[in-house]
């Protein structure tokens, strides 16, 4: 029986109903050492396996922490036959994840995850699921990531999944937007009730001291009646110390090991080195003690540990944590030198052996070093970057020398950047950086700074890492080889273009070009490029517009690497090309998909989901920058994530949804880096205008454009006219369409742009006769080219109201009823209600309050994505891959589809405009 804790049954009853009903669940139970969580995993477990379910259990193991998917290989060892039935990329993720077999995407962690999700989703076909995970906090970070990557995208699938993690004296389990449940001590009558059904015989002063000890933990309530020794029992609790349960316990537990014969405690103290090893290698260790196989009797008759599998189980964390924080410093190092030669030779055991050695070393040791670089760099193959930087930190502390020590530096801050961990990549980076002598090393105190400052750049802190990487080139440029200071000024000006400093920029492409190196070309198409980003004077447009040609040119149609051809994309979208940026970050989405490669999605669907933005996509834009952020949240990328808040933040200004465009525009005005200041402030500020607050949307742009960084501008521009010539001050509108025009002229004036600036110009026209053919002209245009349904909308509801004002109330119907069809299209209130309302002033009484929207307007994003790719025929095994869902779950979004768009098959879906 289990006492007071009747709220986490029921929430783990239900949990497994759930399950059992087809619906997905996961819990984190979080609590202090003893606090019952493994005894609530074993209730559920028990429970599951009656009900008929299967049940998977895992477990965190201290001593492997570092060792990449541990965790993960120990829970899933007895379905790895299963692995075979996964999709090719996903099985040879997981393979390569293992050790056993090398893949191309290997690397990429977030495959794992999916591919677990996957396995998950197969298993339970047979019958539901539940997955068990103790001591999540001691899992490897690798497992950590794929199994909280399948569980947040677990949905219609019979898998219940608890997580059970310490949150005392521990690592931490971070486990954001997943239900949580704390467990707190027992209350005395439940406590009480323990105490009495483990030790009834107690006499009442001891049994009243343990109570005042145990404060509720479960656990002491057990053991420490067992363990105190009999005079401890008459002690004063006001001569105790004031000590957390857990402690008492090591003290007790510490007591109870003490008291085992020496050959047993040797063997103890190796079992508790050798955290998951195998019960042979811990005897052949423990041989070097004198210790053997019969030495474990009196440690099970204590119940210390027992066999399970294969190894050796302590029956509690602490148990293992008293064992070997009670060994001498001399015993501890000695038991790991033995596990080490136990390893030696042993093909599943060089990782095991390596941080073996580690753990024994005294001092500077550089074949320990060497062995942990190696282990690195196998567990960068099983795409471990954060296993990958922890072994390299540990090898550069071992390195006998500087500059070893700063190459490993280095690498452990570029495998940390890789995690996401940028804060700790910078901190390596800087020791490794200070480690080489810039004058005699200039090339190794460069690579150290490269990371540094792309660490730093990421943050936010742009100018910082110009800074730094200036400074590192000017290293090179006096070294013997000043041509490797080429790339170190190319990422300068990418800093000096993010952190808005043109002066820094025009200085970093006059450095390159005199120093004749081969990036000077690039270096000063980007400083040219970025000036007509900034300035509206003189030639910088069109200089631009030559800049971008240049870069485009520079990076060719062919960019084989994701990270370059999303650049790629980003110049097509400078230079107005929104057909080929778009076309260009499909096609690279659809790489990324099909090879699993989550690590570059989210970059690539910042850049879709913009180009889709300005083509008037709302619905797919929608689903996109939805997906990106979920993808940006579980790679760590904040200025991705950032920039995908600004393009909903734009959704939900064209909806009216103030709330909301408040929220998804905050963290980006919060960081105040341009574009992401620029385009929170234009999404703002279209708000402002639908919901004609003119003066509010003035103000805001006019104070984005007096800005010394406003890249990303330009496309606030028109919305600057409208406010101003809304508002009754039209002199910032003609400065802004003077710099618009500009730049549209530079970038071989498209439809689309080119009819944006004839509203505009209409806007400030004064003549009426003058106004209305500028409007006329601008909607044509907008009709011959790609571009923004909701911009044409525009300008026909401008051109509407200006015909109403000529009293050409026929035409003006015209306009306004396309605009009105449209925004109501589109989702887009205000502008609808002031079409309607404009309607209704040119005598149409009838107007309705709104239409209902499309079919495909009433699906979600994540069914949208969905239903595209079950209309391009993809079956829902495909589908999952594609979107990072299981099978079952894409099966569930259909069938969410079908009825909202009133169709029964697959096969109709090419018909409904898909």
């Amino acid at each position: 029986m289990l006492h007071g804790r009747t709220r986490e049954l029921a929430a783990l009853d239900q949990l497994l109903a759930a399950a059992r009903d087809g619906r997905s669940g996961t819990l984190v139970l979080r609590g202090e050492a003893g606090i019952g969580k493994s005894v609530l995993l074993d209730h559920a477990a028990r429970a599951a396996e009656e009900a008929g379910m299967r049940v998977l259990r895992g477990t965190g193991i201290e001593a492997e922490g570092e060792l990449p998917f541990a965790g993960l290989h120990l829970m899933l060892a007895g379905v790895l036959d299963r692995v075979d039935g996964l999709p090719e990329a996903q099985a040879g993720a997981l393979r390569s994840a293992f050790g056993l077999a090398s893949a191309a995407n290997g690397g990429d962690r977030f495959l794992v995850g999916l591919a677990v999700l996957t396995l998950l989703d197969g298993l339970a076909e047979e019958r539901p699921l539940l997955c068990l995970v103790d001591d999540a906090h001691w899992l490897d970070r690798e497992s950590a990531e794929a199994l909280l990557f399948a569980a947040r995208r677990l949905n219609a699938e019979p898998v219940a999944v608890v997580f059970a993690a310490r949150d005392d004296h521990a690592s931490p389990f971070p486990a954001p937007g997943l239900p949580e449940l704390r467990l707190r001590g027992l209350d005395l009558p439940d406590a009480t009730a323990l105490l009495d059904e483990q030790a009834a015989h107690l006499p009442r002063h001891a049994r009243d001291l343990i109570l005042a000890e145990a404060a509720g933990n479960p656990l002491a309530l057990c053991e420490l009646p067992t363990v105190q020794r009999e005079e401890e029992r008459y002690a004063s609790p006001y001569g105790m110390a004031a000590l957390p349960p857990h402690s008492r316990l090591l003290r007790a537990f510490s007591a109870t090991v003490a008291a085992l014969p020496e050959p047993t405690r040797a063997l103890l103290l190796v079992a508790a080195a050798a955290g998951c090893a195998g019960l042979d290698t811990v005897l052949e260790a423990a041989e070097r003690f004198g210790a053997g196989l019969d030495d474990l009797e009196p440690a099970e008759r204590a119940r210390l540990l027992r066999l399970s599998d294969g190894r050796l189980v302590f029956r509690h964390p602490l148990v293992r944590t008293a064992v070997y924080q009670d060994g001498t410093v001399s015993r501890r190092l000695a038991a790991h030198r033995a596990l080490a030669q136990a390893l030696d030779g042993r093909p599943d055991g060089a990782d095991q052996r390596a941080w073996h050695l580690t753990a024994a070393a005294t001092g500077p040791d550089a074949t320990a070093a060497r062995l942990l670089e190696e282990s690195a760099e196998r567990a960068r193959a099983r795409g471990s970057s954060s296993a990958v930087a922890v072994a390299y930190e540990r090898a550069a502390a071992l390195t006998p020398d500087a500059a070893g020590r700063a190459r490993r530096l280095t690498a452990a801050a570029r495998a940390a950047a890789d995690a996401g961990r940028l804060e700790h990549a910078e901190e390596l980076a800087a020791r490794a950086a200070d480690l080489v002598d810039g004058q005699a090393d200039p090339a190794a105190h460069a690579a150290a700074v490269l990371v540094r400052a792309e660490a730093a750049d990421d943050q936010g802190r742009s100018r910082d890492a110009y800074a730094l990487l200036s400074e590192a080139a000017g290293r090179l440029l006096a070294g013997p080889a000043p041509h490797t200071a080429g790339p170190v000024l190319l990422r300068a000006a990418h800093a000096a273009w993010h952190a808005g400093d043109q002066d820094a920029l025009d200085a970093t492409a006059d450095r390159a070009a005199a120093a004749g190196l081969p990036e000077a070309d690039r270096v000063a198409a980007l400083a040219r490029l970025a000036a007509g980003q900034h300035r509206c004077d003189g030639a910088a447009p069109a200089d631009a517009a030559r800049a971008v040609r240049e870069l485009i040119g520079a990076a060719g149609e062919s960019a084989g690497d994701v990270r370059e051809a999303v650049q790629l994309g980003w110049w097509h979208l400078f230079h107005g090309d929104l057909a080929a940026a778009r076309d260009l970050a499909a096609s690279l989405e659809r790489r990324c998909r099909e090879r699993g490669a989550v690590g570059v999605l989210g970059l690539v669907q910042m850049l879709l989901a913009r180009t889709q933005l300005l083509l008037g996509l709302h619905r797919e834009a929608l689903a996109t920058a939805t997906d990106g952020m979920r993808t940006a949240d579980d790679t760590g990328q904040a200025r991705v994530r950032v920039h995908l808040a600004t393009v909903l933040a734009q959704l939900a200004a064209v909806r009216g949804d103030e709330e909301g465009c408040r929220e998804l525009t905050a963290e980006a005005l919060a960081r105040g880096v341009a574009p992401g200041t620029v385009h929170a402030a234009g999404a703002l500020s279209l708000l402002d205008l639908g919901l004609g607050r003119y003066g509010a949307a003035l103000d805001r742009l006019t104070a984005v454009v007096a800005a010394p960084d406003r890249q990303g501008v330009i496309g606030a521009l028109p919305d600057l006219v409208e406010a101003a010539v809304r508002h009754g001050r039209p002199e910032p509108g003609h400065s802004a369409l003077d710099w618009y025009e500009q730049h549209i002229s530079a970038h071989s004036r498209r439809p689309w742009a080119e009819a944006v600036a004839l509203r505009c110009r209409a806007l400030l026209t004064r003549d009426p006769e003058a106004a209305d053919a500028l409007y006329d002209r601008a909607v044509r245009r907008h009709h011959e080219g790609a571009g923004s349904a909701f911009e044409r909308a525009r300008t026909e509801l401008l051109h509407g109201e200006h015909l109403r004002r000529m009293r050409r109330t026929g035409d003006a119907r015209a306009r306004l009823r396309s605009a009105l069809e449209t925004f109501e299209r589109l989702g887009a209130g205000p502008w609808a209600e002031r079409a309607r309302a404009e309607l209704r002033a040119g005598g149409e009484s009838l107007v309705a309050s709104g239409a209902a929207a499309g079919p495909l307007d009433q699906l979600t994003p994540q069914e949208l994505q969905v239903a595209t790719l079950a209309a391009q025929g993809l079956s829902n095994r495909d589908i999952g891959a594609r979107l990072f869902i299981s099978p079952r779950t894409a099966g569930y979004h259909l069938s969410n589809v079908y009825p909202k768009l009133g169709i029964t098959s697959r096969r109709e879906l090419s018909g409904v405009g898909l």
